[in-house]
């Protein structure tokens, strides 16, 4: 894979209870909207282990696969466009995200842009 080896850690505060952070994390139609202008493929229903979709943006393609999945966390295996993966742990009024990866995309800023996306998403559906 070509690309930098890159990290990024994040937290936000958000006004929305747990239920409603996972539901918008692990329900298709709600990722689809915050993650917008992303498109998705195979992506349907409610997470689940072992699930895979595809992401894309222009040209550069993102493979995922569900890892981990338990109450309050979900680790996405990444690949193609990003080689590592994207962990998100919540809870009440918080969430929190960490990406890992070799990649040439820049993944801080992508990754901020989806958490203030997520962050917008949230506090207009609360």
């Amino acid at each position: 894979m070509l690309g930098n080896f890159q990290q990024s850690n994040l937290r936000i505060e958000v006004s929305a209870s747990e239920q409603i952070i996972q539901d918008s994390l692990l329900e298709s139609d709600r990722l689809k909207q915050w993650m917008w202008p992303q498109n998705f493929t195979s992506l349907s229903g409610k997470l689940n282990l072992g699930d895979t979709f595809i992401s894309s943006l222009g040209l550069v393609k993102i493979e995922h696969k569900v890892e981990l999945l338990d109450d309050n966390s979900l680790r996405l295996l990444l690949s193609n466009g990003i080689d590592g993966f994207h962990e998100w742990h919540w809870g009440e009024g918080w969430l929190q995200s960490r990406l890992e990866g070799i990649s040439l995309l820049p993944l801080n800023f992508a990754q901020t842009l989806s958490l203030f996306r997520l962050r917008q998403y949230l506090s207009s559906n609360n």
